[in-house]
């Protein structure tokens, strides 16, 4: 019966793939924040500023819990603190309930002003940010 080694990698391995990942992280970033402009600008146009506005609001809704999120990623990448799976599930879950928290107080808060379709236009827009990457050729 064959007994399998542990993979080791050189310190220069982990930086590549460290350097790597973390250039990921800021790609999606840029790509979703990239979309939401382009949500908002959109809305404008058809709809007016306070579709604008309700289009930012729906893409900041998850764009600040995932560059949040991010930013603790790439803390655990660069920083003296290590991420761990249970951190990262955990980070996860508190991105998508912040995220659906704040969507839950603009119904409450904004029934008079919010205009719905922008709002999901903007959340969709932030949420397949990715799909601009695929566009380019830039994925991870």
């Amino acid at each position: 019966m064959e007994t399998e080694t542990p993979l080791v990698l050189t310190e220069h391995e982990r930086t590549v793939i460290n350097r790597r990942a973390g250039s990921g992280i800021l790609r999606t970033l840029v790509a979703q924040a990239a979309m939401a402009a382009v949500a908002v600008v959109v809305s404008w146009l058809v709809s007016g500023g306070m579709a604008a506005v309700s289009a930012l609001v729906g893409a900041a809704a998850y764009f600040v819990p995932n560059a949040l999120f991010a930013l603790r990623l790439l803390l655990g990448i660069f920083g003296p603190v290590k991420s761990n799976p249970f951190t990262f599930f955990l980070g996860e879950a508190l991105k998508l309930g912040s995220a659906v928290a704040v969507l839950v107080l603009v119904a409450w808060l904004g029934r008079d002003w919010v205009v719905w379709p922008a709002l999901l236009f903007g959340l969709l827009c932030v949420l397949k940010g990715y799909v601009l990457l695929l566009a380019f050729r830039k994925l991870p």
